[in-house]
């Protein structure tokens, strides 16, 4: 199969016109699941279901728990898309690929993405079960070469060199960290460091990513977070805290993939208590909040 290190554009807009062309409403919320909490689609609407195999150049998940399908509908009164199963980097795909679905978001008309994923807790005072808001990123792949902005710039997408000091909105934690004490849901905040995986770290890469200042660790997020910043969308994003990173080699306890859709499932009501409470109080999108406009 052949592995795209950039995608052009023509590729972006085609697959947003595979998915227009079946649309009844005009979305302006992305959501991005991670493993173990494809369900909350369960919660959409008068859902619109279409498989990834059906949309132009949409690379299909391989990993089990990503059922991989767009689901658009409504969810507490808003137009929504969201993607039930995720594509990963260490599945074999590019950055690029694995950024596809939200360049396509932003062409159908998405301005704002809540992005989720299963983490370990870096964090020596979280638990698994915790829901954690990410304020901030640690990308290393990135810092590797393997940035998904890589290659040429699609100019009517975003600028060369994009500004990343507000990845993540300050307004939409601030509403997420309200609605959870309305709720009495406990809410974390911190950082995530984003790997390429699949492996889970060892314990002295535990010690490395919570001394360079990490509070939960995975294997998603960033690169979709990049991009999506790149093209002016704001972002809010959840870690749930799945398992905690072990930090000692003579720790008995074990970590897998299992345990991490399991406990994912747990959080589940909790984490779409928490989503459907921001959709409910979301703030209208201004576009002079982002460093970055797009001309689409």
């Amino acid at each position: 199969m052949d592995q795209p290190l950039w995608i052009p554009e023509e590729h972006y807009r085609e697959a947003a016109a595979a998915v227009k062309q079946r649309l009844t409403q005009s979305p302006t919320v992305g959501l991005i699941l991670g493993s173990g909490l494809g369900t909350l689609v369960e919660e959409i609407k008068d859902p619109l279901v279409i498989p990834y195999t059906e949309i132009p150049h949409w690379p299909p998940p391989t990993v089990s728990g990503h059922v991989g399908r767009l689901v658009v509908g409504e969810l507490e009164g808003r137009p929504v898309v969201a993607m039930q199963g995720r594509i990963h980097f260490y599945e074999g795909y590019t950055m690029a690929q694995v950024t596809l679905p939200v360049r396509v978001m932003r062409l159908l008309g998405i301005n704002t993405l809540i992005v989720t994923n299963a983490a370990g807790g870096l964090n020596p005072g979280f638990a698994a079960g915790d829901i954690m808001v990410i304020e901030d990123h640690i990308f290393l792949p990135g810092y590797a070469g393997f940035s998904p902005l890589y290659g040429p710039n699609i100019g009517s997408f975003g600028p060369r060199f994009t500004i990343n000091t507000h990845c993540y909105s300050s307004e939409l934690r601030k509403l997420a960290h309200k609605v959870a004490a309305a709720s009495g849901v406990t809410l974390r905040e911190g950082v995530y460091v984003s790997l390429a995986g699949p492996a889970f770290e060892t314990p002295a890469e535990v010690r490395m990513l919570r001394a360079a200042g990490g509070d939960s660790v995975g294997m998603s997020t960033a690169p979709e977070v990049l991009v999506a910043n790149h093209m002016g969308m704001r972002v809010l994003g959840f870690s749930t805290i799945t398992n905690v990173s072990l930090d000692n080699t003579e720790s008995v306890d074990e970590v897998s993939h299992e345990d991490v859709l399991r406990l994912g499932r747990q959080i589940v009501p909790r984490l779409a208590a928490l989503i459907r409470g921001v959709l409910r109080e979301l703030p209208a999108y201004d576009p002079a909040q982002s460093e970055n406009q797009p001309e689409l």
